[in-house]
């Protein structure tokens, strides 16, 4: 599912990933006009946690609710950082060891902003996103406390 939305502050690009994750093509779909950095953000999941083996994550989500999260957080740091342009993907389902888990781009006028901006929006996603994880390791499975 893909979210687009332009406004008088900026412009937002939002996707669900059932499958994958096209970090480029994410970014190559940005509307760009002014900027003068873009910075990007790739999670993957990792192979190791402490000393277990992960074989995959397993990301459960309100569907209908996530684009509509990331759409306000996007919008959110268009207005508290001053960017111009937010592309955003998660993934949902099963997610293998070194797959990638969410994409975030921001693009801005200037790179401290755009930073700042790209920081800010990973956190809040972990703490604001209706998903919720389940790490599957060689030792068995956890289901991760809290959101994102």
């Amino acid at each position: 599912m893909r979210f687009i939305r332009t406004n008088m502050a900026g412009h937002v690009l939002i996707e669900n990933a059932h499958v994958n994750i096209d970090a480029d093509g994410l970014k190559n779909r940005m509307n760009l006009d002014n900027c003068g950095a873009v910075v990007s953000f790739l999670g993957i999941t990792r192979s190791k946690n402490e000393d277990s083996n992960v074989i995959q994550l397993e990301f459960d989500a309100w569907l209908e609710k996530l684009p509509v999260v990331l759409d306000q957080l996007a919008n959110q740091a268009i207005e508290n950082f001053q960017v111009l342009s937010v592309a955003m993907a998660h993934r949902v389902g099963v997610v293998k060891a070194n797959e990638d888990i969410v994409a975030i781009h921001v693009g801005s006028a200037h790179r401290k902003s755009a930073f700042k901006a790209c920081e800010w929006l990973i956190d809040e996603l972990k703490k604001q996103a209706p998903l919720w994880k389940k790490e599957v390791t060689d030792d068995g499975f956890t289901w991760k406390s809290g959101l994102g």
